[in-house]
């Protein structure tokens, strides 16, 4: 009788009683949310990308003919030459340069390595098509094959030097490796409002 109680007693304070338990679950889940809280960030969206250039213009035909940009307005007070184009929810910022010993030297090597942005494709095969058309050096590569999912990307650069990535990387599946509740999906994105101008305009211009 005696060793019965024994056992009966230390089950008791090996196992925490289920309110205890439940009371455990929901701090440490407080603390949680309000850990995220803390870290999180009041962003949106990336909003452009600013890039230094040797040729404005040259840059306004390149980022217009091979990526689809569209030249927009930008505020009047600047006072550097310099250009806002436009499309896929990001801008482009064309600066003209000032030194031109800041940018890049070798406008040829292209190292996959290097810094540079990246647009995700719907169309590979069309985008070689057209750097072919337009005679730009590319290097073509695919990634991950062995992981359920290969990641094609072209990689070239603009008239600066300058890195540039295409992809359809989405073809990977997105695995975040803390809280899910952080990432913020394209559905959230801000977009600027935009100002069309009128059918009557358009033939006018």
């Amino acid at each position: 009788m005696y060793l019965t109680r024994v056992i009966h007693a230390s089950s008791l304070l090996s196992s925490p009683p289920s309110t205890y338990r439940m009371k455990l679950r929901k701090k440490k889940g407080k603390m949680q949310k309000a850990e995220e809280k803390q870290n999180d960030v009041p962003l949106m969206s990336l909003n452009h990308v600013s890039r230094v250039c040797r040729a404005v213009k040259e840059s306004i035909e390149f980022y217009s003919k091979v990526l689809g940009f569209v030249l927009i307005k930008r505020p009047e007070s600047f006072d550097f030459d310099g250009a806002w184009l436009f499309n896929y929810g990001v801008g482009i910022h064309l600066v003209q340069s000032k030194d031109e010993e800041k940018l890049p030297t070798d406008k040829q090597r292209l190292d996959p390595m290097d810094n540079h942005i990246s647009f995700q494709c719907e169309d590979m095969e069309a985008m070689v098509r057209k750097l072919e058309e337009m005679n730009i050096k590319y290097m073509k590569r695919s990634v991950g094959e062995g992981e359920g999912a290969a990641i094609d990307q072209l990689f070239f650069k603009d008239p600066d030097g300058f890195m540039i990535e295409i992809c359809n990387c989405e073809n990977m599946k997105l695995v975040p490796q803390r809280s899910i509740g952080r990432i913020k999906l394209p559905s959230d994105k801000h977009n600027p409002p935009i100002d069309l101008p009128l059918k009557q305009d358009m033939f006018l211009a």
